[in-house]
């Protein structure tokens, strides 16, 4: 099964400008999250979806390959899309890699490409990590001070989602329940044809509520199966604004690099 790791990088971000050429601690944060998709064992080619030419001239320049896109592209997922079906073949499957995704751990596309390949017939499969206790309540107490970041999944026997949402899923009425809670990681992997299913559909009105895609492929009765994934100690921080590059740069300088220079 050929997997494509496709990453969505646009120039003009409201808030960061410029944002994949930002130079994250001696690399630049496109640069970084590349040579994350190509350390990923069972991820088979890494692809660069933009609209800007600074940003392809730049992923070439260190060896990666990069896809023009339309600007109009409304979303990662529909630039994602737009670079597979430019393609002279599409692979079997993708992954969509959020450019600024520059602390995941490669172990976890791993996970995500080692479950599409087990069964290939699942349209989609995301991750996952449980929340200890220490977690959940740091996480409550950001939703309590009016965060919107932090997204929690609840799923089924077999392992597929029944939920996603921006509050705190499950309520825990009682603790003696048992059900623990899993922060989802936002990353998705697609049968080819099943991204050219999502992309569609219109967004439905729990994904315009809520403000999370994915509910929409819920909405439409398409199964998402999760993935447990274990961050082995890392932490969890994306890139969204200078502010948060500095921060990224002090859990780098602290945990070490995810993959080695």
């Amino acid at each position: 099964m050929r997997i494509a790791a496709v990453i969505p990088a646009r120039y003009g971000s409201t808030r960061f400008p410029g944002k994949p050429l930002a130079d994250v601690a001696g690399r630049s944060l496109i640069r970084r999250v590349h040579e994350i998709a190509a350390a990923a064992e069972g991820v088979s080619e890494v692809l660069v979806a933009t609209d800007d030419r600074r940003i392809a001239d730049h992923v070439e320049s260190f060896g990666g390959t990069a896809v023009m896109t339309p600007p109009e592209c409304r979303n990662g997922t529909e630039r994602v899309h737009a670079a597979i079906q430019s393609l002279d073949e599409r692979p079997d499957g993708v992954i969509n890699l959020q450019g600024d995704a520059v602390l995941t751990p490669p172990w976890v596309l791993k996970a995500v490409a080692a479950e599409m390949r087990a069964h290939p017939e699942l349209p989609m499969v995301t991750p996952a990590a449980r929340l200890d206790a220490r977690s959940l309540e740091l996480l409550m107490e950001a939703k309590a001070a009016g965060e919107v970041g932090g997204t929690t999944v609840v799923f089924n026997r077999a392992g597929d989602a029944l939920y996603f949402s921006k509050a705190v899923i499950p309520y825990v009425r009682d603790p003696k329940g048992g059900a623990p809670t899993f922060r989802h990681i936002g990353l998705y992997g697609y049968r080819t044809e099943a991204l050219d299913e999502l992309i569609a559909l219109p967004p439905s009105a729990l994904e315009l509520t809520e403000g999370l895609e994915q509910l929409r492929a819920l909405d439409n009765g398409m199964r998402i199966r999760v993935v447990e994934v274990d961050y082995r100690g890392r932490r969890h921080l994306a890139i969204d604004s200078p502010e948060d590059l500095v921060r990224v740069e002090g859990v780098i300088a602290e945990d070490g690099e995810l993959v080695p220079r």
